[in-house]
């Protein structure tokens, strides 16, 4: 699986198991009557019981440990699947989920997705499944193919919040997943340059979750389309500097070009390093923008003009919608948004006059 699918179900995937709802729908009882029976409780009527075990039998319900351990209560931890723990908003999300879980006395557990090819389902669904058998709930950070995959393969029956890209349209109340503006954050960034004079911005994208054109690169172009503003080519970036080096290098030998964007605050740095390289000022000749607002976008020479996103809230976000699934204390909530806020600092100005 490499992207978003509009039949995936509340946990985020398209082949679903059984699980102790259906039973307890199958068996004509609740929830609370059916985790009874999973754990042995004695005050099950006998007849109740061997309907419920029947209906485990005729629907195929997997009584793993992480069933047991969520009918029972038994279980306060979480595991975090990410295929990325160092990468600014991958590790600021992983803070947020670890302070709410704290608070909460919750443990938290990280799993590391290895496998980044796209062909290898089986190493992820397999890395899922050990996941799940550990107990608790789930959080997959969801902004890489690898993560996309997991979120697709945990089973139904385990509780799962996925921090997801902003999706292309608004999924249904029943998914639990969280995400911050990426589209309205670069729409607005966008929009900064060219209020300064610009006659249009290029993009440097950072590797989207999937085979679509992701939330980042839509704003920038409906922000440019908006201003009737010429459309450049996105190039492809990796998630660091290197990656904004080699794209900066390519685009500072066009003069044409004074404003940049790009998809994250480390491309940006890669950026303004090859732009000094060939000669070509910041901001004077060339505007540089960021995203995320990173810890050092503020020291950089000159300092960077960025959208800030709160990627730590957005994981406290993440945990707190899980919480209330786990205790039975919430429904599933509409999802919480991380509103962006432009940040304009010393790179970005208007362009040169032209002689």
């Amino acid at each position: 699986m490499t992207g978003h699918n509009p039949g995936m179900n509340v946990t985020g995937h398209t082949r679903r198991s059984v699980s102790i709802r259906d039973v307890a729908t199958a068996a004509g009882v609740s929830y609370q009557t059916v985790s009874r029976v999973i754990n042995d409780h004695p005050n099950v009527k006998p007849s109740t019981r061997e309907r419920v075990l029947a209906a485990i039998d005729e629907l195929g319900f997997r009584r793993n440990s992480t069933a047991l351990a969520l009918a029972s209560g038994r279980s306060r931890a979480v595991t975090v699947l990410t295929s990325n723990t160092t990468h600014y908003g991958y590790a600021s999300v992983l803070q947020g989920i670890e302070e709410a879980a704290r608070a909460a006395s919750y443990t938290v557990g990280i799993g590391v997705l290895e496998s980044a090819d796209e062909a290898d389902e089986a190493a992820v669904a397999a890395q899922v499944q050990r996941s799940a058998d550990a107990g608790g709930g789930l959080i997959v950070i969801a902004y890489d193919p690898a993560g996309v995959r997991a979120l697709g393969a945990v089973p139904a029956e385990l509780p799962v919040v996925g921090v997801v890209e902003t999706p292309a349209t608004p999924p249904g109340d029943d998914r639990p997943w969280v995400w911050a503006d990426d589209r309205e954050a670069a729409y607005e960034a966008t929009r900064h340059l060219l209020s300064l004079g610009h006659e249009t911005v290029h993009y440097v994208a950072i590797p989207s979750s999937t085979r679509r054109t992701s939330a980042r690169t839509t704003g920038w172009q409906q922000a440019l389309k908006e201003a009737g503003a010429s459309r450049p080519r996105p190039l492809q970036g990796s998630w660091g500097p290197a990656g904004g080096h080699a794209a900066g290098l390519k685009l500072a030998g066009n003069p044409d070009v004074t404003a940049i964007l790009c998809g994250n605050d480390d491309l940006a740095l890669g950026v303004i390093r090859a732009l000094h390289e060939t000669g070509r000022a910041v901001p004077g000749d060339v505007s540089v923008a960021g995203f995320d607002d990173a810890p050092h976008s503020a020291y950089l020479t000159p300092s960077l003009t960025t959208v800030r996103l709160d990627f730590t809230g957005l994981g406290r976000s993440a945990f707190a919608l899980l919480h209330g699934v786990l205790e039975e204390s919430a429904p599933i909530a509409p999802h919480p948004v991380s509103v962006p806020e432009l940040v304009v600092r010393e790179s970005s100005g208007p362009p040169p006059e032209r002689g």
